[in-house]
């Protein structure tokens, strides 16, 4: 089946890359990635940007020139940034930002509201945030008001699914992605998402796995496509992420 890979890291030491709670990550680069994937059918894809990369925009805007147009990004950036910044970054391939919340690095939470409306109404980008859904409470009345939003690694923890749920049925998406990073039941977690919102998982291999306890397999890919039907696994697995990206 044909996929569109969410989420995944490009790491290149050719540009800044910051200690983060005393880890470094290893180097990762485009080819790669590409390497590792090429069996995978791999249709196009979201390169994210790691707590490790902070600000810097130059690793990516290198890694989605090798990439091509099939894949886009998305960024940290801080709240000063400009209209002309954001806009330059979009005709580069950039479509969403992102809030590390686990691991810092990004912008602070109390911006999110703000920020992204902003880049909503400047570039049609949505934003995504990095956190474990028991946190999600303390600022769910803000995100089901905000017009485009996903949650990584779905959500992280059981404590935290039913509060992931709430928000899934108000239009909240959820990368079905860090299975071997995550707490929580992900078979019951697919499939319960699923059934909320049809629309709202989007596969990717969160290559390379950084300080995750199992990195990715393929087994991961089988996961959804024996718990679901064909249609609803290629929607998982490609269509919905397409979608969300790309239009």
């Amino acid at each position: 089946m044909k996929i569109f890979d969410a989420h995944f890291h490009i790491i290149d030491f050719e540009f800044p890359i910051i200690e983060n709670q005393g880890y470094t990550p290893p180097s990762y680069v485009a080819d790669d990635y590409l390497n590792e994937t090429a069996n995978l059918n791999i249709g196009g894809g979201a390169i994210v940007s790691g707590s490790f990369q902070g600000f810097d925009q130059q690793y990516l805007m290198k890694a989605l020139k090798q990439m091509g147009p099939a894949f886009c990004g998305v960024t940290q950036l801080p709240f000063t940034v400009t209209d002309d910044e954001i806009l330059n970054l979009h005709k580069s391939g950039v479509r969403a930002l992102r809030f590390n919340i686990k691991r810092g690095g990004s912008e602070d939470l109390s911006k999110l509201d703000h920020f992204a409306r902003r880049v909503y109404d400047l570039a049609g980008w949505h934003s995504e945030l990095y956190i474990d859904a028991k946190e999600l409470p303390d600022i769910a009345s803000t995100i089901e008001k905000l017009p485009a939003i996903s949650i990584d690694h779905l959500g992280l923890s059981e404590e935290g699914l039913p509060h992931l749920l709430k928000l899934v049925d108000k239009g909240v998406h959820v990368k079905a992605t860090g299975f071997g990073r995550v707490e929580l039941d992900v078979k019951n977690a697919l499939k319960t998402i699923f059934e909320t919102n049809p629309d709202a998982l989007m596969f990717g291999t969160d290559l390379p796995s950084t300080r995750a306890k199992r990195p990715f397999e393929y087994d991961d890919i089988e996961l959804i496509q024996n718990l679901f039907d064909e249609k609803s696994a290629d929607k998982i697995l490609y269509r919905n992420a397409l979608k969300w990206y790309f239009g």
